[in-house]
């Protein structure tokens, strides 16, 4: 994206740059969580001190995508009213869910708002998640030693815990894990568990290729490749293979010779469809087959979460999570699948109102994506997300996906050319003065 000839950063994009670096030591001492739930509010509240001091002239127009964004989180927390108010869930329990929305869904607004209001510099947010992911290859390195060893899985549990409001695994600094099903290790790195570090990893891949420091770039992409191998996650190795190719074709979908190349392709696939379309069935079979027990688990989760949100609460959902049965292994309910979530808390208006800020996100950024490499990263972050909704709670991982919400919502800039430069007025209102 377009940067300005005097660029200075604020201390807005300072605390991000920082926030990003210290997500090591932060998970290190049990504060990862309450550091990604809060970073968010304290950077609003500096741009709203600056607004009340200065004046919006560091700020840019928000865009209608980004309204729509606060639109529909803000209605996610009146579905979560009116799902208590339903319930008769008691003051005490609605107070606790307004804060968990507060630490969820609110910051998907807050950080692609953000994103789009500050006057970013996405090579200073790639360079810092470069680094990230070279801690991560660091940690993965000591924490293989750690296996060979048969040091501890876990180190401890902060005590911080009771502070942030999540379960355990938030605040479990771990070395590694042990996939229950093969014995075989697993790691989690900063996440809760090791599909939610795939989807971490996923992302940092994107935002680390825009570094123009050509070692560190490899490096970071690196790391962040040997981190979606080692958390085991089939979704995180499927888009291993997807979204380099994927970045690619959106690159140079302006060109015309992509087209004449796809339309030279196309009748070739053709005649191989019905071996393409076998071929990947046995793939998605093989991948399911791998993890048997955790693709059963999902399966009937998803079918009680859509069993009770049709008979029991259509509109508006439960309002709260509850723990499954003993088939599912005590699962929450909703957990593993962001849509069943949606319509089991918040029901059909609260899966709407996430839905539609997140596909017309998708189908902008799609349709912008050949213009910058920036916008092209935000479009690709964002096709991980929804990939991922399909296999994970995206609310519950807000406080570690954030950097990529940033991302996006500085995709959604609104480009200059809808803008008026104001400095090509200058000469008019100078004859103007003196006429």
């Amino acid at each position: 994206m377009a940067k300005t000839s005097h660029y200075s950063i604020l201390i807005e994009e300072k605390l991000i740059i920082y926030a990003i670096l210290a997500t090591w030591p932060a998970y290190i001492f049990g504060l990862l969580y309450l550091l990604g739930s809060v970073i968010a509010w304290v950077i609003l509240l500096i741009v709203m001190l600056r607004l009340y001091i200065e004046g919006p002239r560091h700020y840019q127009q928000l865009s209608v995508l980004v309204l729509l964004w606060a639109l529909g989180m803000l209605l996610l927390l009146i579905c979560l009213l009116i799902a208590h108010a339903e319930w008769q869930l008691g003051a005490a329990k609605t107070i606790k869910s307004s804060f968990g929305w507060a630490k969820g869904w609110a910051l998907f607004a807050l950080f692609i708002g953000l994103g789009a209001l500050l006057p970013l510099n996405l090579t200073n947010i790639s360079r810092a998640c470069c680094w990230l992911a070279l801690m991560g290859g660091l940690y993965a390195f000591v924490s293989v030693f750690a296996f060979i060893l048969k040091l501890p899985q876990s180190l401890y549990i902060s005590p911080l815990q009771f502070m942030g409001g999540g379960g355990p695994e938030f605040f479990d600094v771990r070395l590694y894990g042990i996939n229950p099903e093969t014995s075989w290790p697993r790691w989690f790195f900063y996440a809760p568990w090791a599909p939610a570090g795939g989807l971490v990893a996923s992302l940092l891949l994107i935002m680390c290729s825009r570094t123009e420091q050509r070692p560190l770039r490899l490096a970071g992409m690196a790391s962040c490749v040997l981190m979606m191998i080692l958390c085991q996650s089939r979704v995180a190795w499927i888009l291993l293979v997807i979204c380099g190719p994927l970045y690619v074709f959106m690159r140079l979908s302006a060109q015309r010779p992509i087209y004449l190349l796809l339309a030279v392709i196309a009748p070739v696939l053709l005649l191989f469809s019905v071996e393409a379309i076998e071929l990947l069935q046995t793939t998605m079979d093989d991948i399911k087959n791998a993890r048997p027990d955790s693709t059963r688990v999902r399966a009937e989760l998803a079918q009680i979460a859509i069993q009770s949100w049709q008979n029991d609460a259509y509109w508006f959902g439960h309002g709260i999570v509850i723990a499954g049965p003993k088939s599912v292994e005590f699962m929450p309910i909703g957990s593993h699948h962001s849509w069943y979530g949606l319509l089991y808390v918040k029901g059909l208006v609260g899966l709407l109102a996430f839905a539609c800020p997140l596909v017309m996100t998708a189908l902008y950024l799609l349709w912008r994506a050949h213009e910058d490499a920036d916008i092209c990263c935000g479009f690709v972050l964002c096709f991980i997300l929804c990939v991922y909704s399909f296999t994970e709670n995206l609310e519950i991982l807000a406080y570690i996906i954030w950097p990529a919400l940033l991302w996006i919502g500085a995709s959604l800039k609104i480009p200059s050319n809808h803008s008026i430069d104001k400095s090509c007025l200058e000469p008019i209102l100078q004859n103007a003065k003196y006429s």
